[in-house]
């Protein structure tokens, strides 16, 4: 039986290796995932020369998924220190890994993502052909755009962000209407500046059949990218960030003629009151497409916290039909982030994430809460850090301030509830100063 994409295996009825492993990791029969991968609810990035991976299902219906960013810089060219970050991403539960790499030598190091990393690997070919060609932007033919992404299809990458939805329609919107931070996408920017300068409309979405078709070839998931998403508080849900949603939707539905997955990027900066009726507009016009959000962040005022921030208004998004959290670490608007700074964006995203497991129901999402509960009511510390979400640190917290007595902690002392409630339904004698 043949097959082009995941999209295409799930339509025809054809059950493919990737499609069982989800499956047994998301508790689901086989045959519900085919149906919502059909329907494109589902997708299963899987680029066919990513022969490692170990695929997953982003789905809203599912269990909810983090990304990491990460990549060199011109600040900072360290592909050890990168594939470190990469390596404890896998280790602390990251789905999946998007390679920003804006310096360097960026094939070597996507190449070798594909040849070894398990995770979901993504990129954005609009930051590489900017390093690729190493001229001035306004000098990038229509032509070395496209190359770039059958490039990175080829080099096996499971998704690939590409800002297809501003075109010079939206473009000409997002000039009359004046934002208070105009364009905060890297891709964004890049493309839009590219499009002022030489007056073309976007290559992206000019052609964006024949990036269809590529797509289609290698199973590349398509990640429309939001270029328009909201760089403050001022600027969420303003007609810019509506408008490219719409042609999102539009573009969503020519590549599901094709077969091609999709998933819909999000914003942004967001107060809390407006995250549940974004993810229904998104749902809405996008037909239930996957959405993958940065974010959203609730606040513009804590640089240092933003993975904090973010994990607020990730936790509301992913409740409300957000399947996919692009994970914020505290470096966010800074700088580029340390291994320090990767694994509290992870932490942060994961607790979002499983918070919102638990509140849409996911099946089996709350049995690791109960096992935490349970340990704590044995006041059982090992059996605690072993089910902890990091478990390192709760140690490394419990070993800085050891109580007078084991079955306690040095807050409460002989004045733990849980050890006094057990005792005293056990039938025993509770005097707390006597002990």
């Amino acid at each position: 039986m043949s097959y082009t994409t995941q999209m295409d295996a799930a339509r025809q009825g054809i059950v493919t290796e990737e499609m069982k492993v989800v499956a047994e990791k998301e508790n689901i029969d086989v045959k519900e995932l085919m149906s919502l991968m059909a329907k494109g609810q589902v997708i299963i990035p899987a680029n066919k020369n990513h022969k490692c991976l170990s695929p997953n299902g982003i789905g809203s219906k599912l269990r909810t998924k983090i990304n990491v960013n990460l990549g060199t810089s011109r600040d900072c060219v360290d592909l050890n220190m990168e594939l470190e970050k990469v390596n404890n991403a896998v280790a602390m539960g990251a789905e999946a890994i998007m390679d920003l790499s804006s310096f360097g030598d960026t094939q070597k190091f996507r190449r070798k993502l594909t040849s070894e990393c398990p995770a979901i690997i993504g990129t954005v070919p609009i930051y590489d052909a900017v390093v690729y060609y190493h001229k001035a932007l306004k000098d990038i033919t229509t032509q070395e755009w496209l190359d770039i992404v059958e490039m990175h299809a080829k080099d096996g990458v499971d998704f690939m962000t590409i800002h297809c939805g501003i075109n010079k329609a939206t473009a000409k919107r997002f000039k009359d209407a004046k934002r208070l931070t105009n364009i905060v996408s890297r891709g964004g920017s890049i493309i839009f500046a590219w499009m002022e300068m030489t007056g073309n409309e976007n290559p992206f979405y000019e052609h964006y059949d024949w990036i269809l078709d590529i797509c289609r070839k290698y199973d590349v998931t398509m990640s429309l990218g939001d270029a328009c998403r909201p760089g403050c508080i001022a600027d969420a849900s303003d007609i810019s960030q509506i408008e490219e949603l719409v042609t999102l939707g539009e573009l969503t539905k020519r590549a599901w003629e094709k077969d091609v997955q999709v998933m819909v990027e999000g914003p942004g900066h967001m107060p809390l009151n407006q995250i549940k009726a974004n993810m229904e507009i998104q749902q809405t016009i996008c037909k239930g497409a996957p959405f993958y959000v940065l974010g959203p962040l609730v606040t513009d005022v804590a640089p240092g916290y933003d993975h904090i921030t973010a994990a607020i208004g990730g936790a509301i998004a992913a409740t409300y039909g957000a399947s996919f959290l692009c994970y914020v670490t505290p470096a966010e608007h800074l700088r580029l982030p340390d291994l320090e700074d990767v694994k509290e964006g992870i932490i942060a995203s994961r607790i979002a994430a499983h918070a919102a497991d638990i509140a849409k129901g996911v099946s089996g999402a709350d049995e690791w809460d109960y096992k935490m509960s349970l340990a704590r009511k044995k006041l059982d510390w090992e059996a605690m850090f072993d089910v902890a979400i990091d478990p390192e640190k709760a140690r490394r917290y419990r070993e800085s301030a050891k109580p007078e007595k084991e079955d306690t902690c040095s807050m409460c002392g002989n004045f733990c509830a849980v050890k006094n409630m057990n005792r005293i339904l056990d039938g025993e004698i509770v005097s707390i100063f006597d002990e």
